[in-house]
């Protein structure tokens, strides 16, 4: 009897181990699946925002005005001709990878916009290379074109580069000390030449066409060279102060395009942003009279990919700390 009944329960256990093994990978496969297959996510803000508040109210307001306030919300999200404000986040880096997530974000916004409808872009951003932010621009211009209002609030650098972007908005909001401008192209090329000289190695370069390669990091660099790459370098700010002034007319871009950069407050003045605030502020405003969506296109994670962006958190994290610890060690 005694066996029997171990017997038993030896196969319920095997039963049983066998559905939590089924289940889990069931789930790990179903969260796989989730994670390598692209997808959009929308995120409705107005709750959050609401919940702040609230949170504060229930301590200090009486039952009354709580009820009031409820109905008044009610009433005002069972309004069908409420607008949409879809708020999109652009972190940007040297190569402005980003735009891989904005150009499916923007595409999906198109699609469904109305007329009344807002799109608001958080923009961080001290620039990079001049094609990737090109098209990133361009990207914001799909808006304008669609005649979908546009804002652009910048909380602490929109620059060169950035700045590019921030100008496509019919609106840019900045924090009072937020970093914008530097209107401006910039190209570092070393040259190890005479080290490679000096230790008689040979560099040749073969090329096809005058101005195949006018600078270069092992041969000599010519006065010829030197003066076309120069010339390049002049073509292509002449393009970004072109592309500036067509989208915002009343700027005076031969005073700003200098190079150089502003905090917002004197941007104000000079015409760079149209107000002064944080993004937070703005959003505050629009969730009173608006449903606020925020918008993410989360791309294709691959194994390879995720390891690469967690190695990259990490180094981050590391070096802010350490620089963070110099600082604290200098004004000591």
């Amino acid at each position: 009897m005694l066996q029997e009944t171990l017997s038993f329960a030896a196969k319920g256990f095997i039963v049983f181990l066998t559905a939590v093994v089924t289940v889990a990978v069931v789930v790990a496969l179903t969260r796989r699946r989730r994670g390598h297959f692209p997808r959009l996510e929308v995120k409705k803000l107005n709750q959050r925002f609401e919940a702040l508040g609230d949170a504060l109210r229930h301590g200090v307001w009486e039952r009354k005005e709580l009820k009031a306030l409820m109905r008044a919300r009610k009433k005002e999200k069972d309004n069908p001709e409420r607008p949409h404000v879809y708020v999109l986040d652009f972190d940007g880096d040297l190569l402005a990878t980003g735009v891989a997530s904005l150009r499916e974000e923007i595409s999906a916004i198109t699609a469904v916009a109305r007329p009344t409808d807002e799109v608001v872009v958080r923009l961080e951003s001290p620039g990079g290379a001049v094609p990737h932010y090109g098209l990133a621009a361009a990207q914001l211009t799909r808006l304008r074109e669609k005649k979908v209002k546009l804002t652009v609030c910048i909380d602490r650098v929109a620059a060169s580069g950035g700045y590019m972007m921030a100008c496509v908005a019919d609106h840019i909001v900045a924090a009072p000390f937020a970093i914008i401008g530097s209107i401006g192209v910039v190209a570092q090329v070393p040259n190890v030449h005479r080290l490679l000289k000096k230790h008689d190695v040979d560099f040749e370069e073969l090329t096809a066409g005058e101005f195949k390669r006018t600078v270069s990091v092992f041969a000599e660099i010519t006065d010829k060279g030197r003066k076309k790459f120069v010339d390049q370098l002049d073509e292509t700010h002449g393009l970004f102060k072109d592309f500036v002034k067509t989208q915002r007319p009343a700027l005076d871009v031969d005073k700003v395009a200098t190079g150089e950069y502003w905090l917002a407050k004197r941007g104000l003045e000079l015409g760079l942003v149209d107000a002064l605030s944080t993004s937070d502020d703005y959003l505050l405003g629009r969730v009173k009279d608006a449903n606020v969506y925020q918008v993410t296109f989360k791309p294709e994670q691959n194994w390879r990919r995720r390891i690469g962006r967690a190695s990259a958190e990490v180094v981050e994290r590391t070096v802010m700390t350490l620089l963070s610890r110099i600082q604290a060690l200098q004004l000591r």
